[in-house]
């Protein structure tokens, strides 16, 4: 049976309802009723309640209500339901979201999962836990740490007579260079564009990828300054001008295009794109990983965790389903769709060599290899902020209304006074 509703009008129903107390049934027992909130699609939930059906075996008292929003408006939700004092029990929140948070107090201390030797916290990769933790606590526990990374269609490379991305990376020649002259010869073709960075037009952080290759990055190390007005960040503003509106060989803002439907040579997206990518039919695809630039690789990693909210009213349940879906046993099942950040996990057939996957060398290559070399997208508490005067900066780019230049000095001008509070 299904128990998961999928609009986010329903959602702010849903939780309404999930903060009354627990019922008893007809011996007594508690009835616990969770509410568990992703953006998540179908394929997602789908393993989800697989998973919850093995749980409700040794826990037939708790009944979990999964609610998914679309990722644009997660964040914005959440902070409306906290105002309601209406928060789900658990969820999902990614690295952009954790900051604001936690600044909020709107998220409970996981610490137990510490000394819960069973769960086994060692076996998680110590850099995907850094941004959950503050001082001796922590708010946190991630289940998907995948680095940024490029599908393409690897039936448009052979028909241009191109190499791959996985052909030039074993020669060390894949390269931002090599990138752009790939996109431009497969742009040719009427209708098909070379690449595309972004998920959404609001999506814009795959570009920092090229910006980190050259030296650059957003933010300086302590995140109290914005650095992207750089030569590194003017170049790749200059990229993407030159791809949208010299080569034509990126999508301009407004067009129409998806990498399942066979029109686009490179997309630029996390692991979890596979979901989609898997039932592919018409071409063949594979990925790689991000470019080398003249200062190396440094792939952008994406993060996504499991939260317990505060106010639950039942905390021991919350944090035990957190136990479970973080568990081995747990990532292992999301492992079909999510990077998992358990190294167990990670480093096992189970994970590498999932029906429907790319090849173990291009696994190993773009994931596992990378895994401890991306860092994550530097985040801040005015995120939400921060991303609305970048989006306006972009829309200056994709309007050809200002210079790349211009455009991350107004950037700075904009930012700088939020981060430097």
């Amino acid at each position: 049976m299904k128990r998961w509703s999928i609009s986010a009008g329903l959602l702010l129903v849903v939780a309404g309802c999930s903060s009354s107390g627990g019922s008893t049934d007809a011996n007594g027992d508690e009835q616990i009723e969770l509410t568990f909130s992703t953006w998540g699609n179908e394929n997602h939930i789908a393993v989800y309640e697989e998973l919850l059906e093995a749980y409700y075996v040794d826990h037939p008292n708790v009944h979990v209500t999964i609610q998914t929003t679309p990722f644009p408006d997660y964040q914005q939700n959440m902070t409306v339901l906290a105002a309601g004092q209406e928060l789900p029990d658990i969820g999902w929140a990614a690295e952009r979201m954790v900051p604001q948070f936690i600044e909020n107090n709107i998220l409970a201390d996981l610490s137990a999962l510490r000394e819960d030797e069973s769960f086994h916290f060692e076996d998680i990769l110590p850099g995907t836990i850094t941004q959950y933790e503050v001082g001796d606590a922590l708010y946190g526990v991630p289940f998907s740490s995948p680095p940024h990374i490029i599908f393409y269609n690897k039936t448009l490379f052979e028909k241009n007579g191109l190499e791959t991305p996985q052909e030039l990376e074993s020669r060390g020649e894949w390269t931002w260079e090599a990138f752009e002259e790939a996109a431009a010869v497969i742009a040719e073709e009427e209708g098909v564009y070379g690449a595309n960075f972004f998920r959404a037009w609001e999506t814009w952080e795959n570009l920092l990828a090229h910006t980190r290759a050259e030296g650059g990055d957003l933010f300086n190390e302590d995140t109290t300054e914005f650095t992207w007005n750089s030569d590194a960040g003017i170049s790749t503003l200059e990229m993407l001008e030159r791809m949208m509106f010299e080569d034509r060989s990126h999508p301009r803002a407004g067009d129409q295009v998806a990498f399942e439907a066979g029109n686009v040579g490179m997309f630029f997206d996390v692991y979890s794109y596979v979901s989609t990518a898997r039932g592919i039919e018409d071409f063949k695809w594979d990925i790689a990983p991000v470019p080398l630039g003249s200062q190396g690789r440094s792939p952008i990693l994406g993060q996504a965790g499991y939260v317990m909210f505060e106010g639950t009213e039942h905390p021991e349940e919350a944090l035990d389903l957190i136990r479970y879906f973080a568990s081995e046993t747990g990532m292992e099942a999301t492992s079909t769709y999510f990077a998992p950040p358990r190294a167990s996990v990670l480093e096992s057939d189970a994970f590498i060599e999932q029906p429907g996957n790319p090849p173990r060398a291009s696994m190993e290559s773009t994931i596992l290899n990378l895994s401890e070399e991306s860092r994550v997208l530097p985040i801040h508490p005015e995120w939400q902020n921060i991303d609305n005067h970048i989006l306006q900066g972009f829309d200056h780019l994709f309007g050809q209304t200002a210079e790349p230049a211009d455009i991350l000095e107004q950037m700075e001008a904009s930012i700088n006074p939020l981060v430097q509070e």
